[in-house]
């Protein structure tokens, strides 16, 4: 049997990771389709969206390095900002 370039970089040649975007964008779509008409499927309301929002925001928060970072690209990011508005 003959390897595609893919399979013989390791890549895989079947499977949903392996399709295009746009067909794997079907196929989740009539699974979720699929599953509001059974029943099954879950809409959060806006109170569970919010609790779940709270709960991930305190887990990220934790990480002490993390938020440092982002903070310190955020710093950066409008210090550039104030700096072009100054040149112009």
């Amino acid at each position: 049997m003959m390897k595609t370039k893919e399979a013989s970089r390791g890549k895989k040649t079947r499977g949903f990771a392996s399709m295009d975007k746009e067909r794997q964008r079907a196929i989740a779509s009539k699974g979720g389709k699929a599953a509001h008409r059974k029943g099954t499927a879950h809409k959060f309301t806006s109170d569970e969206a919010r609790a779940a929002g709270r709960k991930g925001g305190k887990i990220v928060s934790q990480d002490r390095e993390h938020m440092a970072r982002i903070g310190r690209t955020g710093g950066q990011a409008s210090r550039g900002t104030r700096r072009r508005l100054l040149a112009t």
